[in-house]
């Protein structure tokens, strides 16, 4: 096993994406099942997504789903990939995670996003508007401030006030910024952009600035990966995610997955087919050998401490066999 790999966490996003014929509640009931298994092959974190009105994820509400998963879980650490802060007030976030932590000592993580809905339907349904992204690191600070107690207001965060629950920021570009200026952990994303990826690690590591919650910078590279006995077969497991995403791009709405078989049947407008090809491209798919291969050589571009894979498939057999294999490379 490469050197490389052995020195690197590797953890697990789910974004709890429903699938044609079936419903938003087994959707969430596969991600706790993931989560189990996701713990007895040894990964380091498991994760939950935040996502409004978006007919293919029924991951709405990660911090009660977080819940759901450490409650069936023992050792794995949970945490969100992540709640987006634009959305809420700081002070509810702290509260809630100050609920979780209390409730699974140690082993809870906050990851925090600065996108707000997708559409504007959905942003006025949570009040709030494109420019509220902005506010971000703002917002960042005063959650921070509420589990050290140091809010001007006079409120306490209650359980929040005096727990460690450790931060991370979802970004690309701009946001690597806040995250080295804030002196916290940095997820970024997505392995199919390398250069801009680059690009995002070698800024924040060149602007860190050691806080109270980190004390040099800690990288995690975020994106798909899927491993079968073929690489045709690791192709396939990354269909229905591309063709849903082509279709979003294409009709302005996030399908369910549907199966592979359907997807490779239809008769695409060149449009669409331009579309699906590239959502399909850029990936780590393959082989155990390739996919070795690529992680090895991505994780000496960035230097990362840790890969956080986020695959979606609509065959959960294909997707279970994928992250056992992953696993098993990482184990070696």
């Amino acid at each position: 096993m490469s050197s490389v790999i052995a020195a690197t966490r590797f953890s697990v996003l789910d974004r709890s994406r429903t699938r044609e014929g079936h419903t938003g509640a087994e959707a969430l009931r596969d991600t706790v099942a993931l989560a189990r298994e996701a713990e007895r092959l040894g990964y380091h974190r498991f994760w939950v997504s935040e996502h409004h009105g978006v007919p293919g994820v029924a991951g709405s509400a990660p911090t009660v789903l977080a819940a759901a998963v450490a409650s069936a879980t023992g050792i794995i650490r949970v945490g969100t990939g992540g709640v987006m802060l634009p959305n809420h007030q700081p002070l509810v976030v702290a509260e809630q995670f100050g609920v979780l932590e209390s409730l699974f000592p140690g082993r809870v993580d906050m990851g925090l996003g600065r996108s707000v809905g997708f559409t504007d339907g959905v942003r006025r349904a949570l009040g709030r508007g494109k420019g509220d992204a902005d506010d971000f690191e703002t917002q960042l600070h005063e959650l921070l401030g509420w589990f050290r107690g140091t809010s001007p207001t006079g409120v306490h965060a209650r359980p929040a006030e005096g727990l460690t629950v450790p931060p991370f920021v979802l970004a690309m570009g701009e946001g690597a910024g806040i995250a080295a200026r804030a002196g916290l952990p940095l997820v970024i994303g997505d392995l199919r952009n390398r250069e801009r990826m680059r690009r995002g690690v070698d800024h924040y590591r060149a602007a860190f600035r050691p806080s109270a919650w980190a004390g040099e910078p800690y990288v995690v590279i975020s994106g798909t990966v899927a491993v079968a006995g073929t690489p045709e077969e690791a192709r396939r497991l990354l269909v229905p995610e591309a063709w849903s995403t082509a279709y979003s791009r294409t009709h302005g709405t996030f399908p369910p997955l549907p199966p592979a078989e359907r997807v490779e049947a239809l008769a695409m407008t060149a449009k669409e087919r331009g579309r699906y090809e590239a959502a399909l491209a850029g990936h780590i798919a393959g082989t155990e050998e390739q996919v070795a291969h690529e992680l090895e050589t991505v994780l000496k571009e960035t230097g990362a401490q840790e890969v956080l894979v986020t695959t979606s498939t609509y065959d959960r057999a294909a997707l279970l066999d994928s992250y056992r294999r992953l696993a098993g490379i990482v184990r070696g």
